[in-house]
């Protein structure tokens, strides 16, 4: 009976990590972004996001931003990189460039295929070096 508990919280948490959406990011423009993988803290799951804004100066002020949030909702955050990226909605394209001196270079391609789902038709940068 216990085993069954245990399965079903973590179903819900699961679906917890899902509601989180993947990618936020500016509609327009040149911006910082980083790439945040989020964690249910003892379980397994885990979910990476991205978020991007103009208005952060410095990428740590997306993290700052962004930890409550999820702490609040019951999940940890860590930073996993950040860069820059130019979002031109009108064509449809999103350019990954740049690295993080904070948080060092993100796995860009990664980014890059979340960037095209979230709605550009093309993404273009190169990966981080290993």
């Amino acid at each position: 009976m216990l085993l069954v508990k245990v399965v079903a919280c973590s179903a819900v948490i699961m679906s917890d990590l899902d509601s989180v959406p993947e990618v936020q990011i500016d509609p327009e423009g040149s911006f910082k972004y980083i790439l945040v993988r989020l964690s249910t803290g003892a379980s397994e799951n885990s979910r990476d996001i991205v978020r991007g804004t103009k208005s952060a100066v410095y990428h740590n002020h997306i993290f700052e931003k962004l930890n409550p949030e999820m702490q609040a909702l019951g999940f940890q955050c860590k930073c996993l990189g950040g860069g820059k990226m130019e979002h031109i909605s009108k064509d449809k394209k999103i350019r990954v460039f740049g690295e993080s001196t904070i948080y060092s270079a993100s796995p860009r391609l990664r980014v890059s295929v979340w960037g095209c789902s979230a709605s550009p038709s093309e993404v273009s940068g190169s990966p981080a070096p290993d």
